[in-house]
């Protein structure tokens, strides 16, 4: 499904500066390819985005929650392998399920995306998860996702609506 069909988000909605702040305090930075032009690093093809080493490669159409869960592929992998990292960066489901739930709350450091936002376009773009829906996952079934980044430190300030009851 093209982003123009889910409506999604897309890196052309976003104040490019915002982004490369939130990569830039993660060690990482974000190289912007020319529209039409194949994106480096891609796992899925053009428009998702693309990883290579502390790179994350993407165009304007580029749909939000592909840079953020590249991104946040990156982040989560131990420093050692985050420079080695071409194109594939998962490595288990569990680091798989923490750049989902990590995705989600690094789009409150976006204006105008938000974790609510971000989760109805991951669902609009096909994320599935045994719950049914993005939301559900995160309420109810992320909790292993959540111990996997706070074991690694890899939590973001927390809010009051992100801890869990």
């Amino acid at each position: 499904m093209g982003n123009d069909e889910a409506g999604v988000l897309t890196l052309a909605d976003l104040d490019i500066t915002a982004v490369d702040a939130l990569l830039a305090r993660h060690s990482l930075r974000l190289a912007r390819v020319e529209r039409d032009a194949p994106i480096p690093g891609s796992y899925w093809g053009e428009p998702e985005a693309g990883v290579i080493a502390h790179t994350v490669y993407a165009r304007d159409d580029t749909p939000v929650h592909s840079l953020l869960h590249e991104a946040c592929h990156l982040i989560v992998a131990p420093t050692e392998r985050r420079a080695t990292i071409h194109t594939d960066a998962s490595d288990s489901q569990a680091e798989e399920d923490a750049t989902c739930y990590l995705q989600i709350l690094l789009a409150d450091q976006l204006p105008g995306v938000g974790g609510e936002r971000l989760m109805r376009d991951m669902d609009a773009w096909g994320y599935t998860f045994r719950l049914g829906s993005t939301r559900a996952w995160f309420e109810r079934d992320a909790e292993d996702a959540r111990r996997w980044l706070a074991q690694r430190d890899l939590l973001p300030p927390a809010r009051a609506e992100d801890t869990p009851p």
